[in-house]
């Protein structure tokens, strides 16, 4: 397995750019776009043969901190320290929905494999809030209970801020990352907490499920280590560490084999699962890498894109193959 840097896009934005995903092809728009959205209140679409810019949006009134696009490639949403949410078409720009996310920044969202929800993780609580796609209506709220043994006089419900999503392939199972490097995991549908896997010991800014073995959930910290966790047998099967700063963002490989990480030591790491080490270091950004996303291929075959969005105003392309 390997990575090879295609091409970059060196002021992308005009601030730090802190999220990325891809927005799968349609019946109207045959190709994946890169969605990217910075400290700059922008969000861009970019058609990755050239990694040239489709388009623009505005809209919010203070910096961008997450995007995600719906499984239909439609529709996406942009999150803001502006505390909205902001729900787009693609194709137009045109504003579907603008959610209220008080009383303080939406950290990351991720609409489930099916669509018809979107969760949303941060402010200030300890929760995760859901939003049902079909008219935009706040359908539910997953709390993160304490853990046991505390008393509810604790100071310790700032720890539980919820600063990451990641929802299982079957859409069944959501977890959540947060400041005190636990992560809870929730069965959505009957809106109960399952169970915490622990192991980290900072913040964990971003989980990925495997897209092949839909147990196996990956996590980065701000420890430096990235972990790979039995999400329903509750066990931490693999800890992993190469970087020398912060891990700020984790994405499993289309094929399930292979690991991307984005780091505040300006590094993105290829990992091999299996050997429990990084074995290739892309040393291309100046500044630190907020966000790393494969392209979701149609077959789960190997050669698809990697995608790395950077402080230092950079998007990167690399072919994983």
């Amino acid at each position: 397995m390997k990575l090879a840097w295609l091409r970059s896009v060196e002021t992308a934005h005009q601030d730090c750019v802190w999220a990325c995903t891809w927005v799968p092809p349609t019946d109207t728009s045959p190709k994946t776009l890169l969605l990217t959205g910075s400290l700059d209140e922008t969000v861009k679409l970019w058609d990755p043969q050239e990694l040239s810019l489709v388009r623009t949006n505005t809209g919010h009134c203070l910096g961008v901190v997450s995007v995600a696009a719906h499984p239909s490639g439609k529709i996406a949403a942009s999150a803001s320290m502006d505390s909205f949410v902001r729900v787009f078409d693609v194709e137009s720009n045109v504003t579907i929905a603008t959610l209220e996310a008080p009383p303080s920044e939406v950290w990351h969202m991720q609409f489930d494999p099916r669509g018809t929800t979107l969760a949303v993780a941060g402010g200030s609580s300890a929760s995760v809030k859901l939003w049902d796609t079909a008219e935009w209506k706040q359908i539910g709220t997953l709390s993160i209970p304490r853990p046991e043994g505390s008393k509810a006089s604790d100071k310790g419900n700032n720890k539980k801020f919820v600063l990451s999503v990641a929802w299982s392939p079957n859409g069944r199972q959501l977890a959540c990352g947060s400041m005190d490097g636990s992560i809870s995991v929730f069965d959505v549908q009957r809106a109960k907490f399952l169970h915490h896997l622990e192991g980290h010991t900072m913040p964990v800014r971003s989980l990925a499920y495997s897209p092949v073995d839909p147990r196996v959930l990956v996590s980065g910290s701000d420890d430096e280590r990235i972990h790979m966790y039995d999400a329903e047998g509750k066990t931490l099967f693999s800890s992993m560490s190469g970087h020398s700063s912060w891990v700020l963002s984790v994405d499993v490989s289309p094929d399930g084999a292979a690991i991307a990480s984005g780091s505040s030591d300006r590094t993105v790491k290829l990992w091999d699962p299996k050997m429990r080490a990084a074995v290739q270091t892309m040393t291309n950004h100046t500044d630190q890498v907020w966000g790393v996303k494969f392209e979701a291929a149609g077959s789960g075959a190997r050669g698809s894109l990697l995608a790395s969005v950077s402080d230092d105003k950079s998007i990167s392309l690399y072919n994983y193959s």
